[in-house]
């Protein structure tokens, strides 16, 4: 099986929280969860990860040797030979290693930990952004093709009962003016199927723009998305955890500042080979030395200010936006619980004027009721399907605002 690029263990853990209704998450979540994968492959978040994660390893690895910077080799020769040539000779060669200040490499090993623990924070947060535009754009083409299909119903229908009074009218049942009235019905439901495919076509635009994906099929009502947890993870929402990590890393950068307050010192080991003129032989010394530099370096400070402002905007945004996703949260649970509510009374109408109009429907046929009659009981049926509809695909999409606000990708 292929791994994919985007399921770390904190996505992981955010899959796992999420229980999955029985028998309608496979079929159901199939278009949401292939249009974020879609979407998420074209984003140049993605196509740079690979990058920003050698980067990070690259950080990591400087922070593990043993010197704050490569050694360097020092060489250099003496002689007389142009100008005394007595045969004054002498060779040096040394090798300068730099030395961490005190506590400098357990900081800057810290600091590295925290930004490769960043970049999967931002990849996490990026695609969590992602998420939220693939379910609009999702739920906004579900709704412009359910619009489709009522129109669509309603046209049939009203072209039904437009050729039901025309029969009448030719055998004298009804007046003419009754077939002007049912064809201008099937007048406004050809105006409002063409509206309909109008704002199926755009939001079908729009879902292909995003993801790259065809159009999906509308699917059936029923749980688009599995029910998400009652209760907010602070600490694996992918938003708060970018801020969390953000302040780390400014956390880290400040106390790694705080000790590099001047240059690195350096050890120098080396061998001289000499001699004072011809005929001698030459000596060999061994030469041990140590560069300790003096003073503070002015550049510290800036570092430290700049860290310590990054700090306190990082932390003051997370408390900020910890309070507003619980709100958020919040309102989405008591909006999907309304919307229930808003769904479970649509449905009971949708029955009762189904129920109305194959009364009405039928007596008319008997010339019991008058065609205003009976088209205003077509038009009440249509208005109490479409509302039904409506609010399914409403709570379904509460569900995935849900999902959302708790900070959960499409399962």
């Amino acid at each position: 099986m292929r791994k994919r690029p985007w399921a770390w263990p904190g996505v992981l853990a955010m899959a796992l929280m999420a229980s999955a209704s029985p028998g309608t998450a496979s079929a159901q979540t199939s278009f949401i969860r292939q249009g974020f994968e879609a979407a998420w492959a074209r984003q140049p978040e993605q196509r740079s990860a690979a990058l920003r994660h050698e980067a990070a390893a690259a950080h990591r690895a400087a922070a593990d040797r043993w010197t704050p910077e490569p050694p360097s080799l020092d060489l250099s020769a003496r002689t007389d030979r142009y100008n005394r040539n007595e045969g004054v000779r002498e060779y040096d060669a040394s090798v300068a290693i730099p030395l961490w200040l005190p506590g400098e490499r357990a900081r800057a090993q810290a600091s590295a930990s925290s930004d490769a623990s960043a970049v999967d924070a931002r990849l996490a947060a990026a695609q969590w952004r992602l998420a939220a535009e693939v379910r609009e754009a999702y739920w906004t083409l579900q709704r412009a093709g359910s619009e489709q299909q009522l129109a669509a119903r309603r046209l049939a229908n009203a072209r039904q009962l437009a050729d039901d009074v025309t029969r009448r009218v030719r055998a004298g049942d009804l007046a003419r003016a009754d077939s002007h009235q049912a064809e201008g019905t099937v007048a406004a439901a050809e105006a409002a199927v063409a509206e309909a495919e109008v704002g199926r076509l755009q939001a079908a635009t729009a879902w292909k723009a995003l993801t790259g994906l065809p159009e999906p099929a509308l699917e059936a009502p029923a749980r688009h998305e599995s029910r998400p947890p009652a209760s907010l993870a602070e600490d694996i929402h992918p938003l708060l955890r970018e801020l969390t990590s953000k302040a780390e890393v400014a956390r880290t950068q400040r106390d790694l500042a705080g000790v590099q307050t001047r240059a690195n010192p350096e050890l120098t080991i080396g061998a001289v080979r000499e001699r004072d003129g011809l005929g001698e032989r030459f000596g060999q010394s061994v030469v041990l030395g140590i560069r300790v530099p003096l003073g503070r370096s002015s550049a510290s400070d800036s570092k430290i200010a700049t860290a310590s402002a990054e700090l306190v905007e990082a932390e003051t945004q997370l408390t900020l936006e910890a309070q507003r996703t619980r709100a958020q949260v919040d309102a989405a649970q008591a909006t999907l619980r309304s919307l229930e509510a808003v769904q479970a009374s649509a449905e009971r109408r949708a029955v009762l004027a189904r129920e109305s109009r194959g009364f009405f429907e039928k007596s008319f046929r008997l010339g019991e009721s008058d065609l205003p009659t009976r088209l205003r009981t077509e038009l009440e049926t249509f208005e109490a399907e479409r509302q039904a509809a409506r609010s399914r695909l409403d709570v379904d999409a509460a569900v995935s605002k849900l999902r959302q606000a708790l900070g959960l990708l499409p399962d």
